[in-house]
């Protein structure tokens, strides 16, 4: 097993899972230290229930993660796939994001190989899973983290742009401003169809609030946190206008309990998925019930914000 990518608060609960589920299974298990980097290089070393024991409360991830460009040529994923043969090494699980699993479909299918995958990233932009390892932890830290902003931008009659992780996806923006209540989000499902920020100081909170949060997915769409707020600075120079960027915060902390239920649930998943003699699939979580999602479904297909919830959010923030 592997953690690839950026890092997500849940990650260590489903190396626990699934390497107590293998034991349990009467298999022997591997941990690859780095993702694809150290499967190519061979940092690999054997795990026993010890050695996951007390992680399931730690963020980040023990096996630590890595980018690997080199996993990115053939040349590369041959020596990685030399590495699996030279430790005897039969089917691979993989934990990260929309990176990590395009690399792991690509490698199952050069080399015929059983690959399952697990979702971990705070993003939540994996189709075929109502929610991914990591979001529901980077959520609450959102939440928290507005909380403290609002107390200053009440103060100060101030309007804080506060941008926040997602990729070029909108879910956590949109669900932290419903979260904290903040009065309104930027994201950039609907940038691309309508001109947000006018429609937010035109007729939302120009014309009812003295101080405001906005929440800002990182996206090019969005242009940022500094980019919305260097517009408003030139078309509406009467606010006062502030910006925070939570950045690595959201991939910290201890995870929350949702996610080390979710990721334990998923690692156990995984050793069945294999007994099943499955490969090439994510397993993701739909209406509660564990599913095995092709991996090309996966990666190709573009997870849908709910929409209801924007209207929830202009109409709870007048």
């Amino acid at each position: 097993m592997l953690t690839s990518g950026g890092d997500a608060p849940g990650m260590n609960a489903a190396i626990r899972a699934v390497t107590r589920s293998a034991i349990f299974h009467g298999m022997t298990v591997k941990g690859i230290y780095r993702g694809y980097k150290g499967l190519i290089t061979g940092e690999i070393a054997e795990f026993k229930t010890q050695n996951v024991s007390n992680i399931i409360q730690r963020g980040g991830t023990i096996l630590k993660t890595a980018r690997c460009m080199e996993f990115k040529t053939p040349e590369g994923r041959k020596q990685a796939f030399e590495t699996l043969q030279k430790e005897n090494i039969d089917a691979l699980v993989a934990i990260g994001g929309d990176g990590t699993l395009t690399g792991a479909r690509i490698f199952a299918q050069e080399f015929n190989y059983p690959v399952v995958g697990l979702p971990g990233t705070i993003d939540n932009d994996l189709f075929g899973t109502d929610v991914t390892i990591g979001y529901d932890t980077a959520l609450n830290t959102i939440m928290q983290c507005v909380d403290k902003i609002r107390d200053t931008a009440s103060s100060h009659d101030r309007l804080f742009f506060v941008e926040v992780m997602g990729r070029e996806c909108g879910f956590l923006a949109l669900n932290g401003a419903l979260a904290s209540g903040a009065e309104a989000a930027i994201i950039p499902e609907i940038s691309m169809e309508k001109d947000q920020l006018s429609d937010i100081l035109d007729y939302g909170i120009r014309t009812s609030k003295n101080s405001s949060i906005v929440l800002v997915a990182e996206s090019e769409v969005t242009g940022g946190a500094m980019g919305v707020a260097e517009r408003v600075k030139k078309e509406y120079p009467n606010f006062d206008v502030r910006v925070t960027i939570l950045g690595h915060l959201q991939r910290g902390g201890s995870p929350s309990a949702q996610d080390r239920i979710m990721a334990t649930r998923m690692g156990v998943a995984a050793i069945d998925a294999l007994l099943e003699d499955q490969r090439n699939v994510m397993i993701g979580i739909q209406n509660e019930q564990i599913v095995y999602v092709p991996f090309s479904k996966a990666i190709r297909n573009e997870k849908p914000i709910n929409r209801d919830l924007l209207e929830v959010l202009r109409i709870t923030s007048i």
